[in-house]
Formats: C-alpha cells, structure tokens, sequence
C-alpha cells in the first residue's frame, strides 16, 4: 500500500494519505482570539483535505486541544457552524499546553477518502 505525503518539510508532513485514510498534522490558526484561530485552522483543514482528495464530510475523527478549556463555548459555536451541513465526526477535546502561549486552539483530523 502507497503512502502519499503533502505539504512535506524537514520536521513534519502537513497530511498522509496511507491507503484510502488521510491524517492531518495539528492545525493552528491565526488571530487573537479563539473564534479567529478556530476558523483560520478549520479553512486550513479544508484545504489540506481538499488537496487530499477527501473533505469535512469525510471526517472520522476530530482531536481538538484548547490551551484553556474555559474557551470550549466559543470554539464551539465556529466548529457548530463549519460542520453544520455535514454529518458530524467522531471528537474529543482537551486542554494542553500548546507549542506557543500564542496558540489558543489546536485541531488534529483523521479522514477516508472521498
């Protein structure tokens, strides 16, 4: 079985395709706050899915790290809106000191193949 890598440097690959699954690295966002960073990740998500031949729809399972748990409502309502038209993955979510004090939300996503 093949494995495909996308978006390759010298530490990480941004996805893996192994077989008809596709694996994300962690994906942060840009901005201030947690509604910002939420949503520049999931655009990020999108894309990269997207270069993998799968989508949001396709998503198995969703890892969300938030640095502080008290920012779950707000994480939430961009992740509500994002999936509202797809059937919903499995998730977990966590608090976790991040790589950076700047990052507040980090999402991890497995997902077949469309």
């Amino acid at each position: 079985m093949t494995i495909t890598r996308i978006e390759t440097g010298p530490r990480m690959s941004e996805a893996v395709i192994h077989g008809d699954t596709v694996y994300l690295a962690g994906q942060v966002g840009e901005g201030d706050s947690v509604t910002a960073q939420t949503q520049t990740a999931l655009d990020e998500i999108d894309r990269l899915l997207g270069l993998a031949g799968s989508s949001k729809a396709h998503i198995l399972r969703a890892t969300i790290w938030l640095a502080d748990m008290a920012d779950f409502a707000e994480m939430n309502s961009v992740w509500d809106a994002w999936i509202a038209d797809v059937a919903a993955p499995t998730r977990a979510t966590g608090e976790a000191r991040l790589a950076t004090p700047d990052y507040k939300v980090e999402i991890i996503i497995t997902a077949a193949r469309a």
